[in-house]
């Protein structure tokens, strides 16, 4: 309990975000000039099951077959590679809040925010975003504002978007939840590999000091400020 209300303190600085509501819940009161929700309250609103429950990790592919490496191109991210279809599931517990169900990229064009293909982004309750793209596909019931667990099913492994070319694959960033459509923070900024390969252990280091301790250094940078 202590580690989710330390994240939430740490990273809700960054940058407030809309995260929306699970399907069937109330809605707060709110009017209409209202801020969107930071991620602190979004954290706060994930129930009092979730305040109840302790933060635990688990690693985002199902498969023994998967392999993974320390390094990644040119940013801090981890490729994850498993067989095509194999099962991808909820690192944490957390509110779904961005899904892209189609292919839009092209080679031609080669758009940053495109490059992903199919993907959906979490918000845990410890406060942290975690990125998930290149999918073959993502389940009906998974829509933004959907409250999930950790282990529940998002979709499947595949290479859609950039990595057409290469073998099935799950993208897997991790960053500060910075705003809705920050494809170049949410694809990674602190490399996963250290609490990839715990949780996979089955263990639990959460990556919430690091990814605070990174945006105060760094804040959450703008696109005209990296490396398309």
């Amino acid at each position: 309990m202590a580690t989710v209300l330390l994240g939430v303190a740490l990273l809700s600085g960054c940058g407030p975000i809309d995260l929306g509501q699970p399907a069937g819940s109330a809605s707060p009161a709110s009017s209409a000039g209202s801020q969107a929700s930071s991620p602190a309250a979004s954290a706060a609103a994930t129930g009092s099951a979730s305040s109840r429950r302790p933060v635990a990790y688990v690693f985002p592919v199902r498969s023994k077959a998967a392999s993974y490496g320390r390094a990644h191109h040119d940013y801090p991210a981890t490729d994850i590679f498993a067989p095509c279809g194999t099962s991808v599931v909820a690192p944490i517990d957390g509110q779904v809040t961005d899904v892209s169900r189609k292919d839009t990229w092209s080679a031609r064009k080669n758009d940053g925010a495109t490059r992903g293909g199919l993907s959906v982004t979490i918000v845990g309750t410890d406060g942290v975003r975690y990125y998930g793209s290149h999918l073959r596909s993502i389940e009906s019931s998974i829509v933004p504002g959907r409250q999930v667990r950790a282990g529940d099913l998002l979709g499947k492994v595949g290479h859609t978007g950039d990595a057409r070319p290469v073998p099935c694959h799950l993208h897997f960033g991790i960053s500060p939840p910075c705003g809705k459509a920050d494809w170049w923070n949410r694809r990674g900024l602190v490399s996963p590999y250290r609490f990839l390969k715990s949780w996979q252990a089955g263990k639990n280091l959460s990556p919430v000091r690091t990814v605070a301790a990174w945006r105060d250094r760094h804040g959450c940078p703008k696109a005209a400020t990296i490396d398309r």
